[in-house]
């Protein structure tokens, strides 16, 4: 089997020598996600395969600050990382080594630079770690959104997952339903609203959603994922809170018409130009709805794997998963989230995610494993894609001469 070139240790599979692939494992970063990151890092670094892998643990801190931390992530759940941060607080360490992403192509992807004592620069110790491929597991802006993709792109490094523009469409939720909709595929009643209109109108936002819209609606930051500054509102006053609460995330703000009980349907989407969609999972959130503090914290959401769906309703699950995956220029994968009427079964279009979680309790691994591809393999399928996708780029001409 091949497994690409790098810098990596020699290991003896089969008789044969094949030189492990050092795999980046970027984490953290600076959205309301950090911790659902470094739990979804902790997860992948715990099972790539050691005789074909050298993971290298690369953590982005909320500052926005790249380390090499000594120890690898080890919480396996965002309620752990937060009981280890405030642990780890109140016993302080030497400061992690800092880590810089060289931005263009060479044999060393990564700057370690180690401080001596007393904190300045001079004298520094810096030396060059070279990657194969990474695999960034960040979550919301600064990481989710294309940013950390583009950088990427110049240190020409393999990557697992969506590329710059859909990582950028399938970030902002407003940007990603125009897309849906040039689609035609299923969407609910929305607004978008700017922080700057909701400062200069608040009566008159209000106004304008209630008769679009009516009750109940969701708020949400446009930017963000896990439920992070999501509200539901029944009332106008709760309307106001909710957009409240979603301007101190982001500045673009969607609200969106509810569905009467709906039931919360996930489907994951794995490949590059020939994608193929998992088994679908049903969410029955322990709160009112599926929020940060039901999918993180508290544990007792039930996972419905596979969901209870007719053939026909599964069969149309896997399409729109699909469409919505090739909408957003998708590869690698995703996770598409649908709502169903449970009265009709009509299906509606929530949203993909180009970077799903990699807990423990994550719908995304747990729907692939009930598919037949367990946690390591498919690890393993996305290292592949990565690297069939860079070489498939890698052949492009960048000069007309």
């Amino acid at each position: 089997m091949y497994l690409g070139s790098g810098s990596g240790a020699n290991v003896y599979i089969s008789s044969r020598t094949v030189k492990k692939l050092r795999v980046g494992v970027i984490y953290g970063g600076r959205s309301g996600e950090h911790e659902v990151s470094v739990a979804s890092a902790a997860s992948i670094i715990r099972h790539l395969n050691r005789e074909r892998y050298e993971p290298i643990a690369i953590r982005i801190e909320k500052d926005g600050r790249w380390t090499l931390p000594d120890k690898a992530p080890t919480a396996i759940s965002a309620a752990d990382v937060l009981e280890q941060g405030r642990l780890a607080a109140s016993r302080p360490g030497r400061p992690a080594r800092t880590a810089l992403l060289v931005t263009h192509p060479g044999e060393e992807s990564v700057l370690s630079i180690e401080r001596h004592a007393g904190g300045d620069d001079s004298g520094a110790s810096v030396t060059g770690l070279g990657l194969d491929v990474i695999f960034p597991v960040l979550h919301g802006p600064y990481g989710e959104d294309g940013t950390v993709q583009g950088l990427l792109e110049l240190a020409g490094l393999p990557y697992v997952g969506v590329g710059v523009l859909g990582s950028a469409v399938g970030m902002d939720k407003a940007v990603m339903k125009t897309m849906f909709a040039a689609h035609k595929l299923p969407l609910v009643k929305h607004v978008v609203v700017m922080a700057r209109e909701w400062a200069a109108d608040r009566a008159g936002v209000l106004a304008r959603v209630e008769k679009a819209l009516g009750f109940p609606v969701f708020v949400k930051p446009a930017n963000l994922g896990s439920s992070v500054g999501i509200s539901k509102a029944k009332t106008s006053a709760e309307l106001e809170a909710g957009i409240d609460l979603a301007v101190q995330f982001d500045r673009k703000i969607v609200i969106e018409a509810g569905v009467l009980e709906a039931r919360e349907i996930e489907c994951a989407v794995l490949g590059n130009d020939d994608p193929v969609a998992s088994v679908p999972g049903e969410i029955v959130p322990s709160r009112e709805f599926y929020d940060y503090e039901a999918k993180y914290l508290d544990n007792s959401s039930e996972l419905l794997i596979p969901a209870p769906l007719t053939d026909k309703q599964v069969a149309e699950v896997q399409r729109l998963a699909i469409a919505a995956f090739r909408a957003v220029d998708g590869a690698g994968l995703s996770r598409v989230d649908f709502l169903m009427d449970r009265k009709r079964g009509k299906l509606y279009l929530n949203e993909v995610n180009t970077l799903p979680g990699f807990t423990t309790i994550s719908m995304y691994p747990k729907l692939w494993a009930a598919s037949g591809l367990p946690y390591a393999d498919l690890l393993d399928r996305l290292i592949a894609l990565a690297i069939e996708r860079h070489a498939e780029k890698q052949k492009l001409r960048t000069s007309i001469t």
